[in-house]
């Protein structure tokens, strides 16, 4: 177990402690005598450079000052102030992320992360796993992502479970990407379950949470758990200080809006959100919040300002390299598009995003199976449509069967039914009855009490 000083800084094992000791006396040529006196006699501070005794806090403070370092340098062997320097470059590195391509953050989230193991520093250790896990859910690598959150976890185990929250809401989200809802699902309502066990109810942990269930609870149908969650998340913005936290919540509430029909309230929502990542100059967020504008004006049937919304979203992710946004808002793109009549460039849009990727272009591969399933789904089927408007029903069949395969793995079962729909149709006016039948029925079994067969029960709620 790691001992810590009354103001939390770890404290070395006896022995690294007695070395430095040694080391640091005889720099400074001093004499046992002369470093104990007047508060310690001499055989002390032998018993303690043997490493034999853990010496306590008053102890170290009294040597440190005798040696002219720090507490912390004394007991850590850290440079003084190297923690609240990194602190600084973390900062910066988050910085660099919000406004610019995931790789140029990576790199200084990656540096920040190799000091802070050298000096064993656990808090910037984490922090900076952290913040590669999101510059590789930008990037779209799914796998590495969610490796980064899970050490970061890790790394925080004997710390309070607020402060892990972070970590879980980074692996929930990468599960989501690689289509795996009910898990994502899992880990945040079990989180919410913890804390609410435990009586932690902190406001920004449980922002983060809510706001982060709302897409899964959504794209699985459960409707009624998304709409809960948001008022929850409504209800604790108030008491949150992160601009950034409230901007994110406000752009996870305009979803519930849309599924219930209230579309300006939507809009306002995501007006609010915009103008707040404006403000932070958090480009990524502020791409996500045209993106949803576009989705609520593709909604109310406006699809001229929809293609606006969608395109301006594309150009700011394409401009920061991040790969998995840029082809998820990309198939939203191309459904507006062959609404529009524009066929031929919903389809150039779309073939791209489910072959192997360009290197040159950053992708880190096609959409599919473990990399944006339930995207990877919707632009198999609008590849059926288009193919099924051009007559050529044997591809549109492949395709919307390629896109069944997806979804179900995804639990996406609003998707899933609309799917199983237009298979059904299109196997009727084949002649092939029976199975449509077949399609209609699994459609059916998908719309039956959404959420309710995947899910458990809800979370508990917190006293606001």
């Amino acid at each position: 177990m790691t001992h810590r000083s009354s103001d939390g800084v770890p404290v070395d094992d006896p022995a690294e402690i007695g070395r430095r000791v040694l080391r640091l006396r005889g720099e400074r040529g001093l004499t046992q005598r002369q470093l104990a006196e007047p508060a310690y006699t001499a055989a002390y501070v032998s018993t303690l450079e043997s490493g034999k005794v853990r010496p306590s806090e008053a102890a170290l403070r009294h040597l440190a000052d005798r040696l002219g370092v720090s507490y912390e340098e004394l007991a850590t062997g850290r440079p003084a102030h190297l923690a609240a320097e990194l602190r600084l470059r973390l900062t910066d590195a988050r910085r660099a992320l919000a406004t610019g391509a995931p790789e140029d953050a990576a790199e200084l989230f990656r540096t920040a992360h190799e000091e802070a193991v050298t000096h064993s520093l656990a808090d910037e250790q984490a922090d900076a796993l952290l913040g590669l896990g999101d510059c590789l859910l930008e990037s779209g690598e799914l796998t590495d992502a969610r490796d980064r959150f899970a050490a970061a976890e890790r790394l925080l185990a004997d710390q309070p479970l607020p402060r892990r929250v972070p970590a879980v809401r980074g692996r929930a989200t990468a599960h989501l990407l690689s289509g795996e809802l009910r898990y994502a699902c899992y880990l945040l309502e079990s989180t919410l379950d913890e804390l609410d066990a435990a009586g932690l109810h902190d406001p920004e942990a449980l922002l983060l949470l809510y706001t982060a269930s709302i897409a899964p609870y959504m794209d699985m149908g459960a409707h009624a758990r998304a709409a809960h969650a948001a008022e929850l998340a409504l209800a604790l913005a108030p008491r949150v200080d992160d601009p950034a936290l409230v901007a994110g919540m406000h752009r996870g509430v305009a979803r519930t809006l849309i599924a219930e029909g209230r579309i300006a309230e939507a809009d306002a929502s995501l007006a609010k959100a915009q103008e707040l990542y404006r403000q932070l100059h958090i480009r990524t967020e502020l791409a996500h919040c045209h993106w949803m504008r576009g989705y609520v004006h593709a909604q109310d049937g406006d699809l001229g300002h929809a293609e606006n919304e969608l395109r301006t979203a594309r150009d700011i992710l394409a401009s920061k390299r991040a790969a998995l946004f840029t082809e998820q808002v990309e198939v939203e793109l191309a459904d507006v598009l062959r609404r529009r009549g524009k066929t031929d460039e919903a389809e150039a849009l779309l073939r791209p995003l489910l072959t192997a990727g360009d290197d040159e272009q950053g992708r880190a591969g096609p959409l599919g199976a473990g990399r944006g399933a339930v995207h990877a789904g919707g632009a198999h089927r609008l590849l059926g449509l288009i193919a099924e408007e051009r007559g050529d029903t044997e591809r549109a069949e492949e395709h919307y069967c390629a896109a069944l395969s997806l979804l179900e793995r995804s639990s996406a079962v609003g998707d899933l039914a609309d799917l199983c729909r237009l298979l059904g149709d299109l196997l009727r006016r084949t002649g092939r009855v029976e199975a449509a039948m077949d399609a209609y029925r699994t459609g059916l079994g998908h719309r039956a009490a959404p959420g309710t067969t995947t899910l458990g029960p809800a979370p508990a709620t917190p006293p606001m």
